[in-house]
């Protein structure tokens, strides 16, 4: 059997929803509870380890974090009070959804003693409109403590009179997801960025916490500085190696005011700037080689305007992005996974046959 004919029988074979070329998170709640449930974000006063100098001071050199969340999210208002006005502002656009999941997003979001934790996740779960939690945060601000408890909050053994109805059936059980900031997958990029951790404690973090049965998701930047095309590229690899039920990836935007803004000024060479239609055509690439069970939940970044000093791509609107990542797959006729070896691996006996 030829390449072709083998990647066009295991293009057959899988099942990415709605017709796409690839696996869209967009849809995973829809199909596992029912119906969309929308994230609404909250902040909930975190700080960092590498702002506080318990890993380092000054935080990540791309990072001010007001460029990353919506108004109405603000530590100084109650949780209960973030939320309604988040359910308030996404109405607008998500009129179909019902439940929502509190989204505990700035800053590092298990970075405190436990007992603070788990009031402000029963808090954001006490809102009769909250179905779940999603937790934001660093690979090096978890234990097992943590993450004994979390579990035990996903299995419905911390709230046993807690239940909601979420896509017309009744659950007992909150959705409980862990979203790491990894960022890169290259020891000299985190310490280059001032992560504060290395790429082998966030694998520990990602295996302990799927290891006790928790969704795990992860975030990486493409484009940071020092890393090629081809570096990029090479590190799906180790993206797949991970127990991750979901990724997002964001191109890299430089934010004004931050340490990066000035590393940017100096040496330009050490970055990969995408045009729009080159970041398109590299992430196809990219999808390419990550394995087909991989949801993606983001592809791009959107920051305010007035955060940067330029924005090369227009204000061009994530949709419309989506728009152009499909019609590129279908102009390609290519697919995610497709030079995956895990791929082949898994199919290799179907194949045969």
């Amino acid at each position: 059997m030829t390449f072709v004919s083998r990647c066009l029988l295991i293009f057959a074979s899988m099942e990415f929803a709605q017709g796409k070329r690839y696996n869209s998170f967009t849809g995973y709640f829809k199909r596992v509870y029912g119906e969309r449930l929308q994230k609404v974000v909250i902040d909930a006063g975190f700080t960092c380890p590498n702002r506080d100098g318990t890993a380092g001071w000054g935080g990540c050199t791309y990072c001010d974090n007001a460029a990353f969340h919506p108004a109405y999210s603000s530590p100084q208002k109650p949780l209960a009070e973030q939320i309604d006005e988040g359910i308030e502002f996404h109405r607008v656009r998500y009129r179909r959804a019902s439940m929502y999941l509190a989204y505990f997003q700035s800053y590092s979001n298990t970075y405190a003693p436990l007992p603070d934790l788990q009031r402000l996740y029963l808090e954001a779960l006490s809102h009769p409109s909250v179905a779940g939690i999603v937790i934001g945060t660093r690979p090096d601000c978890v234990d097992g403590r943590k993450l004994d408890w979390l579990a035990s909050l996903s299995e419905g053994n911390v709230l046993r009179d807690w239940y909601r109805t979420v896509g017309g059936k009744e659950t007992r059980r909150p959705v409980v997801i862990l979203e790491y900031g990894i960022e890169s997958c290259l020891d000299s990029t985190l310490a280059r960025i001032n992560r504060g951790h290395d790429f082998a404690c966030a694998r520990n973090a990602v295996e302990m916490t799927a290891g006790r049965g928790l969704d795990v998701g992860a975030h990486f930047i493409l484009g940071l500085p020092g890393e090629s095309l081809e570096m990029m590229l090479d590190q799906a690899a180790m993206i797949n190696s991970l127990p991750l039920r979901s990724v997002k990836f964001h191109q890299l935007q430089i934010v004004k005011g931050t340490r990066m803004e000035k590393e940017y000024a100096e040496r330009p060479g050490d970055f990969a700037r995408f045009t729009l239609d080159g970041y398109i055509d590299f992430f196809v690439s990219l999808l390419e080689r990550l394995r087909p069970s991989l949801y993606i939940e983001r592809f791009v970044g959107e920051v305010p305007p007035r955060f940067v000093n330029e924005t090369p791509w227009g204000l061009i609107r994530n949709v419309e992005l989506l728009r152009l990542l499909e019609r590129r797959l279908e102009e390609r006729d290519t697919w995610q996974g497709r030079f995956c070896q895990e791929v082949y691996t898994v199919h290799a006996s179907a194949i045969a046959k």
